[in-house]
């Protein structure tokens, strides 16, 4: 029997998608695509498949935004095992070494933990989507080619430990772009002398939703077989909701016209290099910079 060919409509928000455990991202926001049938969408900011939780993803106009969310500050909820090192950092992987776990509390675990908080330098699984030569670590690394690679560095505002049972410990994580919990639980492990791993992860928050209502594969499938699009369309958010934490500038009916047709603006603001320019009615037009002589230069433009 032939597949029933999916018609895709313009459809334009943020959806925020709690990723189940198995999928990689990119596996998550195509299924989240077809059952909205929308014609365009990306996510901000790759899950690991054993990760759970917040993924924004953002279709139509909304995917312009996409860039400024992947850099966004983020919140994790972790369980480090501690005790066996892997070749992924995480309970996926291959175990390479098995070293004792000395006795541990809480206030010891968070000791150790200090020397990771702030600006530090960090190297990032080999198991990885990072690309070298064009091309994901991960695919080489299963080609048992050898790689090196580079530290690089990332910020981790707070690591809180909120439990420490024999070789389990459970962390509260707030970090920046780029960081991986995966590498912490295997750097904090080596910290503790024992190595660690990665045996569950999930995404708490991703700024500005740091008190996200989030939607299920399983609930979208459901509103998607009863013919619901309504229901659907309900619950995706609008790209300024995207946009909160970002300075806005507000036009007249004028100038927001002459914006839109991709015209710079003399504000005499101070220079910004982000911000949301929106009309009067508050809705988004588009991103813009102002420069040092105070002209709002359009940079990305919506089409509503």
């Amino acid at each position: 029997m032939a597949r029933t060919r999916t018609v895709f409509r313009r459809v334009d928000g943020i959806l925020l998608l709690d990723k189940p455990g198995g999928l990689s991202s990119n596996q998550a926001l195509q299924r989240a695509r077809h059952l909205f049938r929308a014609e365009k969408g990306g996510h901000t900011g790759a899950l690991d498949p054993l990760a759970t939780g917040l993924l924004p993803l953002c279709f139509g106009e909304a995917t312009k935004i996409a860039g400024l969310l992947l850099g966004a500050r983020k919140a994790y909820a972790a369980e480090v095992v501690l005790g066996a090192t892997t070749d992924t950092d995480d309970a996926d992987g291959v175990v390479l070494r098995e070293r004792p776990v000395p006795a541990l509390d809480v206030a010891a675990v968070a000791a150790a933990c200090r020397p990771f908080l702030g600006r530090i330098r960090q190297r990032p699984p080999i198991y990885s989507a990072l690309k070298q030569g064009g091309e994901p670590l991960y695919a080489k690394a299963r080609r048992g080619e050898t790689i090196e690679v580079p530290e690089r560095e990332v910020e981790i505002a707070d690591i809180e430990v909120l439990a420490v049972d024999g070789p389990r410990l459970r962390l509260s994580v707030t970090c920046g772009s780029g960081t991986y919990i995966r590498s912490l639980a295997r750097d904090l492990g080596e910290a503790l002398g024992c190595g660690g791993h990665i045996a569950a992860l999930r995404r708490t928050w991703v700024e500005p939703f740091t008190a996200p209502r989030m939607s299920t594969l399983d609930g979208l499938q459901a509103l998607a077989a009863a013919g619901d699009e309504a229901a659907l369309d309900a619950l995706l958010l609008p790209i300024e909701a995207g946009l909160a934490g970002f300075p806005a500038r507000v036009l007249d009916p004028a100038d927001a016209r002459r914006f839109a047709q991709g015209q710079v603006i003399a504000t005499g603001d101070g220079e910004t290099e982000v911000v949301n320019v929106t009309g009067e009615d508050g809705l988004s037009l588009g991103l813009g910079r102002i420069d040092a002589g105070g002209r709002l230069q359009p940079k990305r433009l919506f089409v509503r």
